[in-house]
């Protein structure tokens, strides 16, 4: 998919468990959305993943304003979804700081910490033990 962004553009970082999305937003129309070269509606294809990622340009009513591009590794789909919303929400107070109490009040600015819990040595996994056998 070969995407014609020029121009200047805000950018922001997001991270949700391993995954990790750089998002640079361009002012444009809003109709192209470009995530690892790939067309946003066919690389998150579950619909509701994409009102995931658009939720911060909703609320703050710019959904129309910006032609987003983002690359992102790491984690599963849902975590990359978190992760891409994580980072257009810092990219929007990139572009306007007056937004930060509003997309702050979503809770869209704030890092989601919850990661995987390591897995101790004796048990099979994090806190699985093996099963008991009194006799």
């Amino acid at each position: 998919m070969e995407a014609n962004f020029s121009g200047q553009y805000f950018y922001g970082t997001g991270r949700r468990k391993t995954a990790v999305a750089r998002v640079r937003l361009y002012k444009g129309k809003g109709d192209q959305v470009i995530i690892n070269d790939q067309k946003g509606s066919k690389y998150f294809n579950p619909a509701k993943l994409l009102d995931t990622i658009f939720a911060p340009l909703d609320m703050v009513g710019m959904k129309k304003d910006f032609d987003i591009s983002v690359k992102v590794a790491g984690g599963g789909m849902s975590s990359q979804a978190d992760a891409v919303r994580h980072g257009i929400a810092r990219a929007l107070v990139a572009f306007d700081a007056n937004l930060k109490t509003t997309i702050k009040k979503g809770g869209y600015l704030t890092r989601d910490p919850r990661v995987k819990e390591r897995k101790k040595f004796g048990l099979k996994r994090a806190r699985r033990a093996p099963q008991f056998s009194k006799r």
